[in-house]
């Protein structure tokens, strides 16, 4: 999942202009995202060759706020440059919260004594109610 520069050219006018001393060409990041998005390796894995994984990884995550991603995503499959599928789900186990009965700890069904003999039977008082002497 590479683009030629022939097919880049077609969704630069997507993507923001480059001001300034930038050391990645758009067209470097746009093919790393896109070898990440392909072999679904980490960030930090992601060859030398396409620059600093941590500068690629901010102009991608600035593009995704903008919606600069979703638009050159929608330019590619409309062109049939690429296949590709941008309804995709990423689940990570380190963010599921699990509730305590779903930790696999064994229930527990019996009632557990009081500490007290006599508090689990008859009530240790009985209210009575007051009858007024003056009837």
């Amino acid at each position: 999942m590479q683009l030629t520069r022939e097919q880049f050219e077609l969704i630069a006018p997507l993507l923001p202009r480059q001001r300034g001393n930038v050391r990645l060409d758009n067209f470097v990041v746009v093919n790393a995202i896109l070898y990440v998005a392909a072999n679904g390796c980490k960030w930090r894995a992601l060859p030398s060759h396409y620059g600093p994984w941590h500068s690629i990884y901010t102009r991608m995550s600035r593009w995704a706020k903008a919606g600069v991603l979703d638009a050159v995503f929608e330019r590619l499959q409309r062109q049939r440059l690429m296949q590709v599928r941008i309804e995709a789900v990423s689940l990570d186990s380190t963010i599921m919260k699990v509730h305590p009965d779903g930790t696999g700890a064994p229930k527990k069904t019996a009632p557990r004594p009081s500490a007290r003999a006599g508090a689990d039977g008859a009530p240790n008082f009985i209210w009575l109610p007051r009858v007024p002497a003056t009837l």
